[in-house]
């Protein structure tokens, strides 16, 4: 489990492509401090595990279905991405709940600078949409923000000038794909809520009876 606050940021040093899958090497300082084999970080919000490792970079696989995914099929060589160990059990959860794995992805529509701040606008598939609501949580490529407002195609998110130093996101441009990952919390709310659905329990049946 993460929290959503960057470590640090990584960079790509080299991609060794399979037939459905790729193999990252990526470079990084703080993230390597008391890693291991068999480690999580979550490079750009997805949660890989660690195979390799070398004082100055660590390796990570990435199966067909985190491609399909995610936009790390998309990285290149030198790509800068964001890094972040899974939260040690004695850490300050200093974000929301993480779990590095990705529901899809949306793309930047939009950079408006406010002050100090500069807002980002994401175009959102309605998927995703419906699970993000103003002033929820959500994630963008493994940065844990706050939800400023949503429409039916996009929301937008708030950077204060720390955010945007210490993660990748000021750095992409307007059309790039983000790694997107809801709460959970909504998610689960659902799943639990689907049986009621489906045996004819509805919010109208349990005003009708008092509840």
């Amino acid at each position: 489990m993460f929290t959503g606050i960057v470590e640090e940021m990584g960079r790509i040093a080299a991609i060794r492509q399979g037939a459905k899958s790729a193999q990252l090497t990526i470079q990084a300082k703080t993230v390597l401090e008391g890693s291991k084999i068999g480690d999580s970080i979550a490079v750009n919000g997805v949660c890989l595990t660690v195979t390799g490792l070398t004082p100055t970079a660590f390796t990570a696989d990435v199966m067909a279905e985190s491609l399909r995914r995610s936009s790390l099929g998309e990285l290149s060589s030198g790509s800068p991405v964001n890094l972040e160990r899974a939260m040690a059990a004695d850490g300050r959860f200093g974000g929301h709940i993480v779990s590095g794995h990705i529901d899809g992805t949306g793309a930047i529509a939009s950079f408006r600078r406010e002050d100090n701040a500069v807002w980002i606008t994401v175009s959102t598939p309605a998927p995703l949409l419906r699970y993000i609501v103003e002033k929820g949580s959500i994630a963008i490529d493994g940065v844990s923000l706050t939800v400023a407002a949503v429409t039916g195609r996009d929301f937008s998110v708030s950077i204060i000038p720390h955010t945007g130093a210490q993660t990748i996101l000021l750095q992409k441009r307007v059309g790039e794909k983000v790694n997107l990952e809801c709460d959970i919390i909504g998610k689960y709310v659902e799943k639990l809520l689907q049986p009621h659905k489906e045996t004819g329990i509805t919010m109208e049946f349990l005003s009708k009876y008092g509840f």
